[in-house]
């Protein structure tokens, strides 16, 4: 589908630009710039863009209603506090781990922070997965839910709850997968393979959910976005600007637009002029598609 007008709405240049999330409470679009260490909140209506720098790559975070931030680190969860920019240490599943960072994540409609880990140094086939799934439960204590992620991504939920989707973005895996999800225990079943990406250019890196269940893929190094139906089948690709879009998160008053965050380092050589926005955060409406509120934490 290419007649989907794709804006560049903040020529940033981000580094690794990932994990946006709309707030309906401020009107503004958090994400983050991992590599930088950067937490960022873009204003779309005055089209500025305020940073934090926290020092410590970020892998992913959540949004409590009164606007602080839960950050899962590379060495655990934080809460972040927007007025005076304290952090305060929350926890760390993986104090042992000393190679991994966090990487993707989402919360559920109970308010539980899941947060994924890969290697900082990325995925190697012959090291073996050593990235983990966790769950921030809303009073602090954390559970670990699975393990066997090269590069974990792609963390999202069902309208309905009743369905949590993960995948796996290393080039010898690129697999999104579905499981049951029992709401009320947190409990996740019934692995199975929900979209193989090796028919289409893209691997999956984040993932978001429409209205009518479809999952929304950031095909990264495919230079698309891919809407999945619930039964697993492509329902339709937008071809995007840059080689790396990386999630994609719906806001706006009516949660009908798409914003769409990039990686702007390690592009494919020889492409840098297809892509001068590689690295930009990006914003789209596709007709008779509208977002789901992103839950806070807690």
């Amino acid at each position: 589908m290419n007649n989907i007008y794709v804006d560049c709405v903040l020529d940033i240049k981000a580094n690794l630009g990932e994990g946006p999330i709309w707030s309906i409470v401020d009107q503004n679009l958090y994400w983050v710039d991992i590599n930088n260490c950067q937490l960022n909140k873009y204003n779309p209506i005055n089209g500025k863009n305020k940073t934090i720098d926290v020092g410590k790559p970020i892998g992913c975070f959540a949004i409590k209603k009164n606007l602080n931030i839960i950050l899962a680190l590379t060495d655990g969860f934080f809460e972040l506090k927007q007025n005076d920019k304290s952090m305060s240490f929350i926890n760390n599943p993986e104090s042992h781990v000393l190679e991994n960072r966090f990487n993707d994540g989402t919360v559920d409609m109970k308010g539980r922070f899941y947060a994924g880990t890969m290697p900082i140094n990325g995925p190697n086939k012959n090291i073996g997965a050593k990235g983990n799934l966790y769950c921030l439960n809303p009073d602090r204590n954390v559970k670990k839910i699975m393990s066997g992620f090269n590069v974990i991504n792609g963390l999202a939920f069902s309208p309905d709850s009743k369905i949590a989707y993960v995948s796996d973005s290393a080039d010898w895996v690129r697999t999104i997968w579905a499981y049951d999800y029992d709401l009320d225990e947190g409990v996740w079943s019934n692995k199975r393979v929900f979209f193989d990406t090796n028919d289409i250019a893209g691997r999956p890196d984040g993932g978001c959910i429409d209205t009518d269940g479809c999952y929304w893929m950031a095909g990264v190094s495919g230079w698309e976005i891919v809407r999945i139906t619930p039964k697993g089948k492509v329902d339709m690709i937008i071809k995007m600007p840059v080689e790396k879009p990386t999630k994609i998160a719906f806001g706006g008053k009516d949660l009908e637009i798409m914003y769409v965050t990039s990686i702007g380092k390690d592009i494919t050589i020889g492409t840098e002029e297809k892509q001068p926005l590689a690295g930009g955060i990006f914003a789209l409406k596709v007709p008779g598609v509208k977002g789901i509120q992103f839950p806070f934490f807690g």
